[in-house]
C-alpha cells in the first residue's frame, strides 16, 4: 500500500487491480515501440512486459484536518461486464479490505470525486444491495464534472443504454438518483488548496486535482496520462479517449508545466510508486521517479 505526503496532506492507494495488462499497440494506436528501446531497462517490470503495457487500477484516497476525500472509485464488484472479463462479475470486496487497512471505513468518507465516468474509476460507487445499486459511501458528497455527466446521459439516452460498459447506469445514476451527486465546473474547489481544473480530451469533462499545501503542490491527473511511456512519447494518445488530439494538447500543456514548476504528477494508473515529477530533456520530458 503506496502512502506518502503533500504538505499536510496524507495521500494512500487503494489499489482495486495490482496488474492489468494490455498490448500496448492496443492502449496507444499511434505508439512505435522502438521508441522505447532505449528506455525499457527502467520500464520493465512495472510499467511494460514484451509487448503488454502494465498498468494499475486505484484510488487516491487523501486525508486532510480530518476528512477524508476519495478520487475516483476503480471497477466495483457485482457489476456486468462482459467485454473486460477482468472486471466482470467481480466479488469479495478486495476493494473495501483495501480500505479499510487505511483505517477507513465506507461510512468516513467525506467526498468522493471522480475525475471522469469510466467504467474502472466510478465502480465503487455503488454497491448491490437486495438488488439495487445503492450508495457505497453513506455520508458522501460524490463530486464530478456537469460537462461529464451531461455528456454519458446524452449518449445513453443516443444509446439506449448500450455505453461505457453499463457503468452509467449501474454506478452514476443512483447516486444521481439519490441527490448525492454534485456537477461542477472549472476552478471548484474540494478545499483550501485542492481546486479542480478542466483537462479535457480522454473524456469531454475529464477533470483534475491540483492541490497546493504548506508549499508542496500535486497534480492527480485522472486518466490524462496512463503510463510513463506518455511522458516519453506524450504524442500517444490512449485508444479510450473520446478525443486523442484535445488529450495530447492537455497532456502536452501539463507536462510542461511540470517540468517548470516541479509539481509532482499522480496519475491512477501508474505501477511502482505510482507518481514522479516531470523534466525536460531538451524538446521532449523524461519521467523522475525519484
Amino acid at each position: 500500500m503506496l502512502r506518502f505526503e503533500v504538505g499536510d496532506i496524507t495521500v494512500t492507494e487503494i489499489c482495486d487491480i495490482r496488474r492489468f495488462e494490455i498490448p500496448v499497440k492496443t492502449l496507444f494506436p499511434l505508439a512505435e515501440p522502438e521508441r522505447l528501446a532505449a528506455d525499457l531497462d527502467w520500464l520493465s517490470p512495472d510499467f511494460i512486459h514484451g509487448d503488454l503495457a502494465r498498468l494499475v487500477v486505484r484510488s487516491w484516497l487523501l486525508k486532510l484536518n480530518g476528512r477524508n476525500i476519495l478520487i475516483d472509485t476503480c471497477v466495483g464488484d457485482h457489476k456486468e461486464r462482459p467485454n473486460r472479463p477482468e472486471w466482470h462479475r467481480r466479488s469479495g470486496g478486495a476493494w473495501l479490505s483495501e480500505l479499510a487497512r487505511s483505517g477507513v471505513g465506507p461510512q468516513d468518507i467525506d467526498i468522493v470525486f471522480c475525475t471522469h465516468l469510466h467504467a474502472d474509476h466510478v465502480g465503487w460507487n455503488t454497491k448491490l444491495s437486495n438488488g439495487r445499486w445503492v450508495p457505497t459511501f453513506p455520508n458522501a458528497r460524490y463530486i464530478t464534472s456537469r460537462t461529464e455527466f451531461d455528456f454519458w446521459q446524452s449518449e445513453v439516452e443516443r444509446l439506449d443504454g448500450a455505453v461505457g460498459h453499463g457503468s452509467f447506469t449501474d454506478s452514476v445514476l443512483p447516486i444521481m438518483e439519490e441527490r448525492r451527486l454534485d456537477l461542477v465546473q472549472d476552478g471548484w474547489q474540494l478545499g483550501d488548496g485542492l481546486i479542480l481544473h478542466s483537462s479535457p480530451g480522454h473524456t469531454p469533462g475529464h477533470m483534475s486535482l491540483e492541490v497546493s499545501r504548506q508549499g508542496d503542490r500535486a497534480v492527480f491527473s485522472g486518466d490524462a496520462i496512463h503510463s510513463p511511456m506518455q511522458i516519453l512519447a506524450p504524442e500517444w494518445s490512449s485508444a479510450f479517449c473520446s478525443d486523442p488530439d484535445q488529450a495530447r494538447l492537455t497532456r502536452i500543456t501539463l507536462l510542461q508545466r511540470l517540468a517548470e514548476s516541479g509539481e509532482l504528477l499522480v496519475p491512477m494508473h501508474f505501477g511502482g510508486i505510482g507518481r514522479c515529477h516531470v523534466i525536460a530533456d531538451g524538446h521532449s520530458f523524461r519521467p523522475d521517479f525519484g
